[in-house]
């Protein structure tokens, strides 16, 4: 067997990718002959040294140096002993977020690097610094050295005050006070000042400072939700479940009498993970609880239901929003690179007309010390200048950005890259909270004849009210035969049912087929915390709010509400729905099976406490649910439909269960569960031999609120040339539908979904088959493309770019930043980042340009990031206005300071071939610094004129 893998492999590296139209003409299979496109080699030699070679040797050099001065610390497991931070046997790192580049002794040596890296302002120290030598000596010192001194204080402040705002920034998240509990009761604390071990309380809406386990919680079921969008990406809530040994201690301050501790795997970056152990030693037997994800709470997530206690193990740097998340760096813009090239041009001309000059002198006397004063008489070809102007160029580009009316709240916090918001190609953007507002409404119920919209909703909210009205009544006459009329009807031949019937099956279904809880927040001044209803609470309650881990299932039992039938409480074992008489009808929870990426559908199986009738209930993606319910001619058309108008659409179906039925499936379900071998597979065979057959009650339609103006911004930036990809941590399904919705594909457009690929055989055939695609946008999830740039980086990344959209979904804070590096190194276009979330703060921090949204999801983003707006729409004006008119400024100005620098060298040169190529300068003392602003007070061509006329004039009178 092992042989035969290894021969596959090398089949693969024989039989690459086809990366040409003509291998499919020539031949047809998915594994070709034809040669794999590879990326070229790397030229050694003395061309690669002067190429660049030289900046790289001394870039490993200084990392090198670096990591020897730094060595990182080796993480390792840690034992944490609750609420005693003294017994921690190691040095755990601060609890602190920071954004700054620097620190008060890498400053000036930092900035210094950074300006001095430049060709342009290595050359000027250079020639200022051989004006101490005498023989070289061609003026005073001033007029070389006080340019640079401009330029650098310039630089320095300008850096200073960034990172200052840096800095204040920092200090506000770090200020943020939380409730530590001590044996002497409860102590406010800093964030900072959290160390491993601390037992914090974190209130509702309030954001987790670092990573904890989930001790105890005010809520009576020991769990809560948390809203994890800024960890990664996805809106929904999820359920965290207290340890059940502390949950169950009478009061917090027992916390305090119990030796217990947690025993934490090493640091690492996986935020869907965690292996761990709870022990209690002072309990006879000892006390031994395993932990998982459900345990935990990540920091930067933020607590929404109730208040919740936990230890913190990891802390600061080690905690796994910030492992997720890239360290800053300097950002230099392309047309400072591109100036430093051109540099570079400048300084050969300038050896070159040095070397004629000395040439057309005959090579008199010592010609090499000539040489070199030719070369200072002619720097100013190069001007210093150059880089002064630019720098308080883009410091009005960046006041004027932030002083724009129509894009209020606009901060401009790296003064530097202007005219990079002017010069992008690929526009890498989040979506929850970036494209959408995280808001779902209720648009549409098809029930296959018939459709409801918006604006029909009143007529389903009558055919409820009558529906139950009827109900009541009968029930009330009669209720001992409700039981053998069901019976009968159930054997009695199947008859249409009317449209008011069919409408109640389907709103019942949709109140009961869910995870939602309601919960009921306490009056002002009574406690402070969250209690849930009771069975007799009324149920009016204005405060009721819904807590689910899907926005999509709050807005449909919001629907629910509003046509009539309410939930109003529900329990690990029931659920009670308010009909619109104010009645109260209980549903026993018999099953829950959970939704999973894997099944794409959810069900639940009730019993109903009045005629004990058993149900089994599901919900799901069309795609899932067209083979398990019964045949139809509808589904598919208007699933097609409504995906055209952005809406996320659910199948609900239903299956009535005789006692003997649900007792056979239990009893195979339960032995399933304890099955130790492929228990994931057995419990889902179970499972589907309930889903056959199924009755399609309907189909219903949510959309997901966009922002304002994301289609016409989008389309607006797809005209300019710009091509947008989303990223995003949600599912494929979501993340296609608000593709389509916001019109970042086209209706036009085809979408390939990329299939779920795990081996390199099956990524090799997949993009082959991607290949085949024309003019297509791509749909790709986390994990098959971390298999595709393993096997095949070169070439996935080439056929994606051939994109017109590419939508890449389930992504990891750190894939979100890795995705954005390929770009630049594979295409070496310009990319920028936006963002509203903490996960997204590593992709705006490796992008050319990043853009922060400030939101509903903090200020990470727009703390990190080199421009902060307040809506995407935004984005419109400040690339195509600002953004353009900052590159064309910048480039017209360093075109005429060029031109300014080379009139200025011409007419020294004219005026030492004038005087038999003297090297003696035009401009001395003052002259010599004023000549640089020449140009700004008289036309250049004119100035050129004047001095050659001069000159020539007063040649004649030493001839004469």
């Amino acid at each position: 067997m092992l042989y035969q893998v290894e021969d596959e492999s090398s089949h693969l590296d024989e039989m690459p990718l086809m990366m040409s139209e003509e291998g499919f003409e020539n031949d047809e299979s998915d594994y070709h002959t034809l040669p794999r496109a590879r990326i070229s080699q790397r030229k050694r030699g003395l061309e690669w040294f002067i190429c660049g070679g030289w900046k790289f040797l001394c870039t490993s050099c200084s990392d090198w140096l670096i990591n020897i001065c730094r060595r990182k610390k080796e993480l390792k497991a840690r034992t944490v002993w609750l609420g005693c931070p003294e017994k921690c046997e190691e040095k755990y790192p601060k609890n602190a977020i920071k954004n700054q580049k620097y620190n008060i002794f890498t400053f000036i040596p930092g900035v210094l690097y950074e300006q001095f890296k430049f060709f342009l302002n290595l050359y000027f120290l250079v020639v200022s610094c051989s004006q101490f030598v005498p023989a070289l000596k061609i003026g005073y010192l001033y007029t070389y050295w006080a340019p640079l001194g401009f330029v650098l204080t310039v630089t320095v402040v300008r850096e200073a005050v960034d990172e200052f705002r840096r800095y204040k920034r920092d200090k506000e998240m770090n200020s943020q006070l939380y409730s530590k509990l001590t044996v002497r009761g409860k102590v406010q604390v800093k964030s900072s000042d959290i160390q491993v071990g601390d037992l914090i309380i974190v209130e509702k809406n309030q954001r987790i400072p670092s990573d904890m386990v989930f001790l105890r919680t005010s809520e009576k079921t020991g769990s809560c939700f948390i809203r994890t969008d800024q960890l990664d990406g996805e809106t929904d809530w999820k359920l965290k479940v207290a340890v059940s040994c502390t949950q169950r201690l009478p009061a917090l301050g027992d916390l305090f009498s119990i030796n217990a501790y947690v025993y934490a795997q090493k640091p690492q970056l996986d935020i869907h993970s965690f292996e761990g152990t709870f022990t209690r030693e002072d309990s006879d037997p000892a006390v031994h609880e395993s932990l998982s994800l459900e345990n935990t709470l990540w920091a930067s997530t933020v607590v929404a239901s109730g208040t919740v206690i936990g230890v913190v193990i990891y802390t600061g740097k080690e905690t796994r929003s910030v492992m997720n998340t890239s360290n800053p760096k300097n950002k230099v813009g392309l047309l400072d690179l591109e100036l430093n090239q051109l540099t570079k041009a400048l300084f050969l001309a300038l050896v070159a007309l040095s070397v004629v000059m000395v040439t057309l002198q005959g090579f008199v006397g010592p010609w090499y010390r000539n040489l070199f004063r030719f070369l200072l008489l002619f720097s100013y070809i190069i001007p210093i200048s150059l880089r002064v102007n630019l720098d308080m160029g883009k410091a009005a580009y960046g006041w004027m950005i932030m002083k724009d009316d129509n894009i209020p709240g606009t901060v401009v916090r790296t003064s530097t890259i202007p005219e990079e918001l002017g010069r992008l190609v690929y526009l890498l953007t989040d979506k929850t909270g970036t494209l959408t507002q995280n808001e779902m409404i209720f648009k549409r119920l098809h029930l296959g004849t018939v459709s409801y919209g918006t604006d029909t909703m009143d007529e389903i909210q009558n055919h409820i009210i009558n529906s139950y009205s009827q109900m009541h009544s009968q029930n009330s006459g009669n209720s001992t035969s409700s039981t053998p009329s069901r019976k009968l009807q159930s054997s009695a031949p199947k008859v249409r049912k009317s449209v008011s019937s069919r409408i109640h099956e389907a709103v019942k279904a949709i109140a009961l087929c869910h995870n939602v809880t309601p919960v009921y927040e306490s009056r002002a001044g009574v406690s402070g915390e969250t209690e849930y209803a009771e069975v007799d609470q009324d149920f009016s309650d204005e405060n009721r709010t819904y807590q689910a881990s899907s926005p999509d299932e709050v807005a449909l039992v919001q629907w629910t509400e509003s046509v009539g039938l309410t939930l109003v409480n529900r329990d690990l074992t029931s659920m009670q729905l308010k009909t619109p008489g104010g009645h109260i009808l209980t549903y026993y929870i018999l099953q829950i099976f959970p939704f999973t990426s894997e099944s794409k559908r959810m069900g639940i199986i009730v019993r109903d406490e009045s005629s004990g009738e058993i149900t089994f209930y599901m919900k799901g993606a069309d795609v899932a649910m067209s083979t398990i319910v019964q045949y139809n001619d509808w589904l598919e058309e208007e699933c097609g439909n409504m995906a055209r108008e952005g809406l996320r659409t659910l199948v609900v179906a239903k299956k009535s269960l005789t006692e003997e039925q649900y007792q056979d499936f239990e009893s195979r379900y339960n032995q399933a569960k304890l099955s130790i071998h492929d228990r994931t597979l057995k419990v889902a065979a179970v499972v589907e031999s309930l889903e056959r057959e199924m009755e399609l009650l309907c189909l219903t339609g949510v959309e997901d609120q966009l922002q304002a103006d994301v289609r016409p911004t989008l389309e607006m930036l797809r005209n300019a040339g710009i091509k947008i990809w989303m990223l995003t941590g949600d599912k494929l399904e979501t993340a296609t539908c608000i593709a389509k919705s916001s019109h970042l594909v086209s209706r036009t457009q085809d979408i390939h979904i990329f299939r779920p690929v795990t081996t390199r055989g099956e990524a090799h055939l997949e993009l082959n088959a991607f290949r085949r695609k024309h003019d297509c946008a791509l749909v790709i999830s986390g994990d098959s493309l971390e298999v595709c740039l393993k096997y095949y980086e070169h070439e996935f990344v080439e056929l994606a770019c051939q994109c017109p959209a590419v939508v890449c979904c389930r992504c990891s804070p750190t894939q979100k930043a890795h995705i954005v590096k390929l770009l630049q190194h594979h295409t070496g276009k310009r990319t920028c980042a936006i963002g509203d979330g903490g996960n997204d703060v590593s992709m705006i921090q490796a992008a050319d340009c990043g853009i922060g949204i400030e939101g509903k999801e903090g200020k990470q983003a727009s703390l990190a990031a080199d421009f902060s707006i307040t809506q995407f729409k935004h984005i419109g004006r400040l690339l195509m206005v600002h953004g353009r008119n900052s590159y064309k400024r910048s480039a017209a100005l360093g075109q005429f300071v060029m031109h300014r620098g080379l009139i200025i060298s011409t007419m020294q040169a004219v005026f030492s071939s004038v005087f038999y190529f003297a090297s003696v300068p035009l401009y001395q003392g003052f002259l010599m610094v004023g000549a640089e602003a020449t140009g700004y007070e008289i036309s250049s061509e004119r100035a050129l004129h004047q001095v050659c006329s001069i000159c020539f004039r007063f040649a004649e009178c030493m001839q004469n």
